[in-house]
């Protein structure tokens, strides 16, 4: 068959078209598969166990752990220091910052070099190179793989800046037994960050990884130092520095063995990792130098404690303003070669009973209010709620106490009795407010021992509170006309950002807290807490101590414009001892490390926050229309809220005798018209033995008594009106006894008491009255022999048996 010339034609030219492309294919195929085998070479990765690491604010090495896999790896990141960087760029590539991962130049030096030597003394593998071998377990030296290593080395520049590489090898590096990165090499031979070291350490550690095995540090000490002083010499050769700092730094002595790394913050490291971050590095706001110094304080203290069998002790230092925490002494010390008594323990995050830790956020709270003034008397008698029966630390009573003393003596009875005013719920609520995050059960679980340690709480919640109250009272700004509410923050020992949950604020007075911490710096103490006075100093300082009930926790908590200092101390595993009180056990450390601290002066005063008052002076109350002693005072803005005073009352008096009278047996001309501070009877016992300045009101003169009792004359301590009653067996099997008490205005008036209209007995002076009823309910009538009465109603509900 003819094929035509056009045919003919376009066969010829799709033959030579199509033998162009496959010449032009064969001269891309080479470069198209060198593409596809760069590619295909994975980059290398660093899937290896670190370290977990904390350092202060400063970057100094407080505590780390080492990894998973046994190794002393430290994670990588951070500026290498400029000393170590030209050392090893020196010594390792220094063409580094020329080449793209392989340096041809250096390559073809190691031939000639092996080739004149007649043996491999130059391998020509630039720093990217190393890191791709580093990145692989214990691969083969052949040639095969020195390619291998080329091409994944041009992966890694052409993933990572030079900076980026840098920083890889030196965090993977190895540098002699289990040492691994500058990071933790530097610690571990010299003791110091990397930043801080000399030429001549900086050397060593260049070239150490070229062969760790052989070069390390604790043998084979000549080669490695005829290495490190070849290198400086190079580079002083260089002109990085001059010849007296080659002369000092070739003198060095290189490390003997590795030293110990620090563990200034054990407790922190492990709060770390059980919070996630293992095989992380943390940059905190603690200062190593102030940990240190507090941790010499906690170990002397501890020494004399631990005579007494206390062995663990907490420590937080804070910023009020910031809530930052500069020092965490999570528990003592194990010593060496006894027994461990709880050290591993983290008390700061343990919850303890709190002791009387809540009385002063109580106090404010009632200010807030306007429940009560500073000084307003709070009873302080036998009392007695649901069968709860709380008693001071003296175990004596006072019978009235200013409220602010109440904080400051850390008086438990009057204490009760603010809580139960104030209302349990609603104080249950603000602590949840206030930050204490283990105060979980409902309010009627804890009742009124809320206030007396029947919580417990952590060293890290209590501090923060107090930190919140500090910082609300900073926070005041007299230039506001409206000022912020309170907001309870927890405190912080890292800088990160991590989003946390906005806290509910609530509105507190800064007059309420002005006024809170003005108690709390209040010099009196209570019988058993009058050794403090060898431990305070000129600073003023708001503190509080407290001791659970059976002597197992002793806190103390101070607070100044700038730090808040918080101490526990005890045994980890709750056992109690004698003299294990706030002020004996934890005071005196908290004081201790108040001088570590610098002054901060004082908190300023609220002006806008207070107003001047007219206070009775010996009631604490706003003046009544009968005080005849006042103060003007200044106080927060609810004061106008509480009451005047109840307890000065007005009298008329015979002028001659002194006595009461009335018109109805006085001519009205003739007598004068008097006030007198009086509290009720039960209170007035207890207040006249620590006040003998105390006078009650003059008796009735004859024929003036008047018909209706007064109500004041007589108090029942004991039973309470409607309470129930179990009579105990004595040792002997016998029925016990139950004992009532009656006090009278009147010390030698006699009393006359009936049990449902039957004579029981008579008492004068001491009105105590044993008797054994038999279960049922009972009707309780005492007459005074004026014929005022009292009654009570109480049940006996049977008896317990031992």
């Amino acid at each position: 068959m003819m094929v035509s010339e056009p045919e003919k034609a376009v066969s010829v030219g799709s033959y030579f078209r199509f033998k162009g492309w496959r010449k032009a294919a064969w001269w891309l195929l080479p470069p198209f598969l060198l593409i596809i085998a760069f590619f295909a070479v994975p980059v290398p990765e660093f899937d290896v166990p670190y370290s977990t690491v904390v350092y202060d604010r400063e970057g100094e090495l407080l505590a780390a752990r080492i990894s998973d896999d046994g190794q002393w790896r430290f994670p990588p990141g951070g500026t290498l220091p400029d000393r170590y960087l030209t050392a090893l760029l020196y010594f390792e590539d220094k063409r580094f910052m020329q080449h793209r991962g392989v340096d041809v130049r250096a390559i073809g030096r190691a031939v000639q070099e092996n080739l004149h030597a007649g043996r491999i003394v130059s391998g020509g593998s630039t720093i990217s190179m190393q890191l791709a071998r580093l990145a692989e377990t214990n691969p083969p030296r052949t040639l095969s793989r020195k390619l291998f290593e080329s091409l994944q080395a041009l992966r890694l520049e052409n993933r990572y800046s030079k900076a980026e590489i840098l920083q890889l090898y030196a965090a993977h590096a190895p540098f002699g037994g289990n040492v691994v990165g500058l990071e933790a090499a530097s610690w571990r031979y010299f003791g110091r960050e990397a930043g801080a070291l000399s030429w001549a350490e900086a050397a060593t550690l260049a070239v150490l990884p070229n062969a760790p095995a052989l070069m390390h540090p604790g043998r084979n000490r000549e080669q490695l130092q005829r290495k490190r002083d070849w290198l400086l010499q190079q580079l002083y050769e260089a002109g990085h520095f001059d010849a007296l700092t080659l002369q000092l730094a070739q003198a060095e002595t290189l490390p003997e063995v590795p030293l110990p790394l620090p563990q200034l913050a054990p407790h922190l490291l492990t709060r770390i990792l059980a919070g996630g971050g293992n095989g992380t590095q943390r940059r905190t706001t603690l200062d190593a130098a102030l940990q240190r110094r507090a941790a010499e304080v906690v170990v002397q203290h501890n020494n004399t404690l631990r005579a007494n069998e206390i062995h663990n002790m907490a420590v937080l230092i804070a910023e009020v303003e910031t809530g930052r925490v500069l020092a965490y002494i999570g528990n003592t010390p194990e010593p060496e070669g006894q027994r461990s008594r709880g050290h591993a323990v983290d008390i700061i995050r343990a919850p303890r009973s709190t002791g009387s830790m809540l009385k002063p956020p109580l106090y404010a709270l009632m200010l807030h209010r306007g429940m009560l003034l500073p000084n307003t008397l709070i009873p302080d008698i036998p009392t007695q709620v649901a069968g709860y029966h709380p008693q001071n630390f003296s175990r004596t009573y006072r019978g009235a106490v200013p409220a602010a003393e109440v904080v400051s003596r850390s008086l438990n009875v009057p204490s009760v009795r603010m809580l139960q005013d104030f209302g349990l719920p609603d104080f249950h609520h603000y602590l949840q407010e206030l930050g204490l995050t283990t105060i979980t059960r409902p309010a009627n679980h804890y009742g009124l021992t809320l206030i007396l340690g029947g919580a417990e709480a952590s060293l890290w919640d209590v501090a923060g509170m107090y930190a919140s109250l500090g910082r609300h009272l900073l926070q005041y700004d007299a230039r506001l006309p409206a000022q912020a509410p309170f907001q309870a923050r927890p405190l912080r020992f890292t800088d990160s950002h991590r989003a946390e949950p906005e806290p509910t604020a609530f509105p507190l007075s800064h007059g309420a807290v002005w006024a809170m911490m003005e108690a709390m710096q209040n010099v009196n103490r209570p019988v058993g807490e009058t050794d403090w006075r060898r431990f305070a100093s000129a600073r003023r300082v708001a503190w509080k101590t407290g001791t659970s009930f059976g002597y197992r926790d002793a806190w103390s908590v101070g607070l100044t414009p700038r730090h808040v200092v918080a101490v526990w101390a005890g045994n980890a595993g709750g056992e109690g001892r004698p003299g294990l009180t706030g002020v004996e056990a934890a005071a005196p450390v908290m004081f201790s490390l108040f001088g570590l601290l610098e002054d901060s002066g004082w908190f300023a005063e609220p002006v806008f926050s207070l107003q001047p008052v007219e206070v009775c002076r010996i009631s604490g109350h706003r003046a009544g229309p009968d005080c005849s002693d006042t103060v003007t005072q200044a106080v927060p803005l609810t004061a106008l809220e509480t009451p005047a005073c109840p307890y000065h009352q007005a009298f008329h008096a015979d002028p001659e005798t002194g006595l009461r009278v009335n018109s109805s047996c006085f001519p009205p001309e003739n007598m004068t018209r008097q006030t007198q501070f009086v509290l009720p009877a039960d209170r007035a016992h207890f207040y006249r033995a620590n006040h003998p300045g105390y006078r009650p009101l003059p008796p009735w003169k004859p024929g003036c008594e008047p018909q209706e009792s007064p109500g004041m004359a007589m108090a029942l301590i004991y039973p309470t009106d409607g309470a129930e009653i179990y009579i105990p067996y004595e040792l002997d099997g016998g029925r016990g006894k139950t004992v009532f008490e009656a006090v009278h205005e009147q010390g030698d008036v006699r009393l006359y008491w009936h049990l449902n209209e039957e004579f029981a007995g008579s008492t004068q002076g001491i009105h105590q009255l044993a008797v054994t009823p038999e279960p049922g309910r009972y009707r309780l009538t005492l007459v005074d022999e004026h014929g005022q009465q009292l009654t009570r109603r109480f049940t006996i509900m049977g008896d317990l048996r031992p």
